[in-house]
């Protein structure tokens, strides 16, 4: 049975999933919002497996080395910046019903796997996934992480069910193949793609004078992230780090513009 999934919102997309008895889904910690009271959450090291109960509650099935890739699993996350537990969701009686959203405002897509196509996203991308979507961290390889800054550590989705990812702003979907077979993007800008698109960094001109004009002036570093193949790209229309900038130069804009603690208080009219 399909999950049960009805996307909310214009500027903030938020997910309200309608649990079946037998269904269980598990979201990155800080993206659950609200749940009916017959949803049980519970906080677990592991995703669950297809049949709905955590790897690390089957010790009989792994032994030890189940215990130990449960404990790599989760200290690989935790060294990627990624939540080191997962919730999980499930309803004992009837339909249950679950909020859950990114942690910034944007867009969310509702992604079906078929068991046969991976999905790769950036680091955060993840908001939630039924049991049977295995989550795992990728890397993108050390040069191109110092280089790309943003692409070194990734989300990687494989097996069956449904993936929801979240980003800032709007989406905008692309194939490469459709401009040439090769796109190259501001790494901030890369929400997913899937496993027919190979991910790259490529460095912005040289040492040479327009070469620093664009990395110092231009806003966008030495290098932009290459995108090659013929797949499906996800892409959102704010960066996080242009977000992060925005967020920074107005904190506080309130205050001078009405002058509390500056000069503006003296021409913005009488005060009482």
């Amino acid at each position: 049975m399909a999950l049960d999934v009805n996307l909310l919102g214009t500027t903030t997309k938020v997910a309200i999933v309608t649990l079946r008895p037998g269904q269980v889904v598990y979201s990155e910690a800080g993206k659950f919002l609200f749940c009916s009271d017959d949803v049980v959450m519970e906080t677990k090291l592991s995703a669950p497996t297809a049949g709905g109960q955590a790897q690390q509650q089957q010790p009989q099935a792994g032994g030890f080395g189940g215990l130990l890739r449960t404990a790599v699993d989760a200290g690989k996350r935790m060294a990627a910046g990624e939540s080191l537990a997962f919730q999980h969701f499930h309803t004992n009686g009837g339909d249950g019903l679950l909020g859950l959203a990114g942690v910034i405002p944007g867009e969310m897509r509702a992604i079906e796997l078929d068991g046969r196509t991976t999905w790769f996203a950036e680091k955060d991308a993840f908001v939630a996934a039924e049991a049977g979507v295995n989550f795992d961290i990728a890397f993108s390889g050390l040069r191109q992480g110092f280089s790309g800054g943003e692409g070194f550590v990734l989300e990687k989705f494989t097996g069956t069910g449904t993936l929801l990812i979240g980003g800032a702003g709007d989406f905008i979907d692309i194939n490469p193949a459709d401009y040439g077979g090769k796109i190259r993007v501001d790494t901030g800008c890369i929400v997913a793609w899937d496993h027919g698109i190979r991910y790259g960094v490529q460095r912005i001109g040289g040492l040479s004078r327009q070469g620093l004009m664009t990395a110092v002036l231009g806003g966008e570093g030495m290098s932009v992230a290459t995108l090659e193949g013929n797949g499906q790209v996800i892409l959102q229309s704010v960066t996080i780090d242009g977000l992060a900038k925005a967020l920074q130069k107005n904190t506080g804009a309130g205050d001078k513009k009405t002058g509390v603690g500056g000069m503006g208080g003296i021409f913005s009219g009488s005060q009482d």
